[in-house]
């Protein structure tokens, strides 16, 4: 799949069906040695009062991604999911 093909996506959450973003050019960190991508990072939604949010960003690692659809990308992220970290910057 290219980088291309990704931008653009809506990201859903397979644990309670909410809308998180959309991938962005500059929302994927990319391993420069393997290619491949290592997360996903939205910014954060005002309108969504979430634990996950606060004045930082959201970082899905590419591991919780499950499927990736032709509009969608379902992620499954529970409120347990010790690989949420938050990103500053």
């Amino acid at each position: 799949m290219k980088l291309s093909e990704l931008i653009g996506k809506q990201i859903v959450n397979l644990y309670n069906g909410v809308n998180l973003g959309t991938v962005g050019e500059s929302d994927l960190v990319i391993d420069t040695e393997s290619g491949e991508v290592e997360s996903i990072i939205l910014p954060r939604k005002s309108n969504l009062i979430s634990f996950w949010f606060n004045e930082q960003k959201l970082v899905i690692p590419w591991q919780a991604v499950k499927k990736v659809g032709s509009e969608v990308i379902i992620v499954d992220l529970d409120q347990s999911y010790s690989s949420l970290r938050k990103h500053s910057g």
